[in-house]
């Protein structure tokens, strides 16, 4: 009710105690992409391991490509607003880190702040662009390092899990990439985020390269193939997200709905795909809140 029920340190304790788990051969943990707290408050419900809040769902969101628009305010506002609704640990998409490093170091403080247990930033140039586009450019490997070594020293919570993303594979191949991960794990980061992976040999490849918890992207229509978590812990990865996945389900119903509306003039032959009010409700967990207050949830429901 309101609030998740644990605490944002309790959060993070979790997420590294389960990292370690998975570390340990206990699977791959799953986190799909929220683009709001309700879908957040689903996710928990259907017993997923964690919540990720993208940039690119951020950005498409407020309208605008991911390319780097969002600010911090936007950003960990957001997520923050996530975080808050369910007690699964939660890791945002801080991108570049919103600056140079010691914008870098704020930008960890604000997230930690909003109740977030992780983040990752990742070794783009500004502006940046989606992962799984063309033309990206990145940072020399020490600059990226700096990024990382401020992010560590502005950490309050030690359990508050940095994650470092590269994109190099795109740009200087994948020989170069597992180099980077190296790097990025001496200068302190927590877990590696290899960025467009071609296949499974690639991921087996920055395994080999570090040993921290790695994290896969499953996006659609990206250059990855869409593995399963099964694949995917056979070498070696042991945190999966599905960034987008949500929002792209969600907005191609949308968009169908509309057309219905627009072309017919009635929403009456699609209310059989809509969630029905009684599943909402169930949901938001009215009846909870009806424990402090009777006169809220006194009514009946007709589904």
């Amino acid at each position: 009710m309101l609030h998740a029920q644990t605490t944002a340190a309790a959060r993070r304790v979790a997420l590294r105690a389960a990292l370690a788990a998975a570390r340990s051969g206990g699977g791959v943990l799953r986190f799909p992409g929220a683009f709001n707290p309700l879908s957040a408050l689903l996710i928990q419900e259907l017993g997923f391991d964690g919540v990720y809040v993208s940039g690119a769902v951020l950005s498409a969101d407020l309208g605008l490509p991911d390319i780097g628009l969002t600010t911090l305010t936007e950003v960990a506002g957001r997520a923050g607003a996530i975080a808050r609704v369910t007690d699964l640990p939660a890791i945002v998409d801080a991108d570049t880190g919103f600056g140079e490093p010691m914008n870098v170091a704020r930008t960890i403080q604000l997230l930690e702040d909003a109740g977030l247990a992780g983040c990752h930033l990742e070794d783009q140039v500004n502006p940046k662009r989606c992962g799984h586009l063309d033309g990206k450019a990145v940072v020399d490997a020490g600059e990226m390092a700096r990024r990382i070594r401020a992010a560590v020293a502005a950490r309050r919570d030690p359990n508050f899990v940095i994650c470092a993303r590269t994109d190099a594979r795109a740009v200087e191949g994948l020989d170069r990439a597992a180099d980077r991960a190296r790097a990025y794990v001496d200068a302190g980061a927590d877990m590696i985020f290899p960025e467009a992976m071609a296949d499974l040999d690639e991921f087996a490849a920055i395994r080999r390269a570090v040993d921290v918890p790695l994290l896969a992207n499953m996006t659609e229509f990206g250059k990855s193939e869409l593995f399963t978590a099964t694949q995917l812990a056979s070498v070696g990865m042991n945190v999966v997200i599905y960034p987008v996945t949500l929002l792209r389900l969600a907005m191609g119903a949308v968009e169908d709905g509309l057309r219905r509306i627009r072309d017919e003039g009635t929403q009456a032959g699609i209310v059989d795909r809509m969630q029905r009010r009684a599943r909402l409700y169930e949901l938001l967990d009215y009846a909870g809140y009806g424990v402090f207050d009777d006169a809220i949830f006194n009514f009946g429901l007709r589904d």
